[in-house]
C-alpha cells in the first residue's frame, strides 16, 4: 500500500528543502515539491490525492495567490505559507476556505506546520458533535470542522445530541450552543457529564449571551472550555486542538499507568483493579472462568548467560504469543519478571485447561529470534485454578501453588489447583 503524499509549493528553494527534509525525518508521508504555479499544476494533474498541500501565497508566476485557488479547485486541503501577515492578507487568505495559514518567520513557524499536519492526520479518526439550533451556524461550523478533517455530526438541540451520543459513544468533542429549545446547552452538559468525565469527552460551550456569567456556569458544571460568539477561525481551532491534545495526553498517561512498558500487556496493578470488578460479577451470575499463572522456565539462566537484552526479547516474543493464542475475551497481564497471568472469561474448566495445555506446546515449538543468536527455544510452566473459591486473592494464591507444583514436577507442563 503506497504512502499518502504532501505537496509543497514554495519558490524559496532553501526553505522548501528545509521543510521537506524535516518532514521526511518526522512524518510518515511522501513529499512532492514544486517551485512555481506551472510545476504545481503539472503535479496535481498527475496526482490528485494529496493529503494536504502547503502553498506559498505569492509565487513569481502567480503573485496574487492563484496557486491557492487552483489547488482548492482540485479539492486538495490546503495550508497557506505567507511572508506577510497584515490584516488585509489574513482576511484574503481566510476567505479562500483554507485549513490555516503559517507566517514564514522562523523555525517555530516551520515546527507549527508539522504539529498541524499531525493534528489533521489524527482528526480523521475523531468524531465531533455540533449542537446549535441555528441552521446557518451549524452549517458554518460543520464546514469548518470538515476542512480540518473531523468526522462531524450535527444536532439542533440537546435531546437530539444525546440520541447521537447514544449511537456514537466514541464521540470525543461536543461543541454546544447555550440557548436552544427542548434541552439547552447547560442541561446537555450536565447530562453528558453523567456519562463521560472531562478526561473522556471534551465539551466546548458557545454563546453570544451574557458571557461573563454563563461561561463560569458552564465551566463549573463540567465544560472543558468556553468561547464567545462570534469567534475567529484561529481561536476555535486553538481551543479545539488544546482540548483534544489534553484528552490524548491523559489517555497516554492512563495507558502508561495501566500497561507494562516492555510487553504492552496490562500490569499487575491494573489486573487487580479490573479483576475485582469482574470477579464480583462472575460470582453473582455464576459465570465460569479460569485463571492461569504462566512462568518462563529457567528464565534467570537466560538472563545470566545471554544477558538482559535477550531476556527482554524473550518477554516480548512470549507476550505476542499470549495475545495471538488466547481468545478475545481473555484478560492477559504481566505480573512482573517472567510471570504472566491469563484469565479466560466465560470459559468452562475443560475448555480452559485445553487452551493452557495447547499453549505450552505452542511455546515449546517456538523459535524466538533474538539479537546475536540464531534462535532460542523456551518452555513455560502454568498453574491453573477456577472460580470456585472465596476471593480473587485466593484464586491467584492457588494458581501460584499449582505453578510451583508444575516447576517441581519437571517444568513445561500445566498443573491444576
Amino acid at each position: 500500500m503506497s504512502r499518502e503524499k504532501i505537496l509543497i509549493v514554495e519558490d524559496n528553494k532553501a526553505l522548501s528543502k528545509l521543510i521537506v527534509k524535516k518532514m521526511q525525518s518526522s512524518l510518515d508521508f511522501d513529499i512532492d515539491a514544486a517551485y512555481s504555479y506551472e510545476e504545481a499544476l503539472a503535479l496535481v494533474e498527475k496526482e490528485k490525492d494529496y493529503f494536504v498541500a502547503l502553498l506559498d501565497l505569492n509565487l513569481p508566476d502567480a503573485p496574487e495567490g492563484e496557486v491557492v485557488d487552483m489547488i482548492l479547485s482540485h479539492k486538495i486541503p490546503s495550508i497557506v505559507l505567507t511572508g506577510s501577515m497584515d490584516h488585509e492578507t489574513r482576511e484574503k487568505i481566510l476567505k479562500k476556505e483554507v485549513i490555516d495559514y503559517v507566517h514564514k518567520g522562523n523555525i517555530d513557524d516551520v515546527n507549527y506546520i508539522f504539529s498541524l499536519i499531525e493534528r489533521l492526520h489524527k482528526n480523521r479518526n475523531v468524531k465531533v458533535l455540533v449542537v446549535d439550533d441555528s441552521i446557518v451556524a451549524r452549517a458554518q461550523i460543520k464546514d469548518f470542522l470538515q476542512r480540518h478533517m473531523f468526522k462531524v455530526l450535527v444536532a439542533a438541540h440537546g435531546e437530539e445530541a444525546l440520541a447521537f451520543l447514544e449511537d456514537n459513544p466514541d464521540i470525543k468533542l461536543i461543541l454546544t450552543d447555550y440557548l436552544m429549545p427542548v434541552i439547552d446547552g447547560v442541561e446537555l452538559t450536565k447530562e453528558v457529564r453523567k456519562r463521560y468525565s472531562k478526561n473522556e469527552l471534551s465539551i466546548i460551550a458557545m454563546t453570544a449571551s451574557n458571557a461573563e456569567l454563563i461561561s463560569a456556569h458552564f465551566l463549573k458544571i463540567g465544560a472543558n472550555d468556553f468561547i464567545n460568539k462570534p469567534f475567529s477561525q484561529e481561536e476555535i481551532t486553538c481551543r479545539i486542538d488544546n482540548s483534544l491534545d489534553a484528552l490524548e495526553y491523559i489517555a497516554t498517561i492512563k495507558a502508561m499507568a495501566q500497561s507494562d512498558f516492555l510487553s504492552g500487556l496490562a500490569n499487575r496493578r491494573f489486573f487487580f483493579e479490573q479483576m475485582q470488578h469482574y470477579f464480583k460479577e462472575a460470582k453473582e451470575h455464576s459465570e465460569p472462568f479460569a485463571l492461569g499463572l504462566i512462568d518462563i522456565d529457567q528464565f534467570k539462566q537466560i538472563n545470566d548467560t545471554l544477558g538482559h537484552r535477550i531476556g527482554d526479547a524473550v518477554i516480548v516474543a512470549l507476550s505476542e504469543q499470549l495475545k495471538n493464542h488466547f481468545c478475545d475475551n481473555a484478560f492477559i497481564s504481566r505480573f512482573g519478571g517472567d510471570e504472566f497471568c491469563v484469565v479466560l472469561k466465560q470459559c468452562d474448566p475443560k475448555k480452559a485447561l485445553a487452551y493452557f495445555v495447547k499453549f505450552t506446546d505452542v511455546v515449546s515449538h517456538l523459535a524466538i529470534s533474538v539479537p546475536e543468536t540464531k534462535s532460542l527455544h523456551v518452555s513455560v510452566s502454568i498453574g491453573v485454578t477456577f472460580n470456585d473459591v472465596g476471593s480473587l486473592e485466593e484464586i491467584v494464591h492457588l494458581a501460584d501453588q499449582a505453578l510451583y507444583k508444575a516447576k517441581q514436577n519437571g517444568r513445561n507442563r500445566v498443573e491444576v489447583a
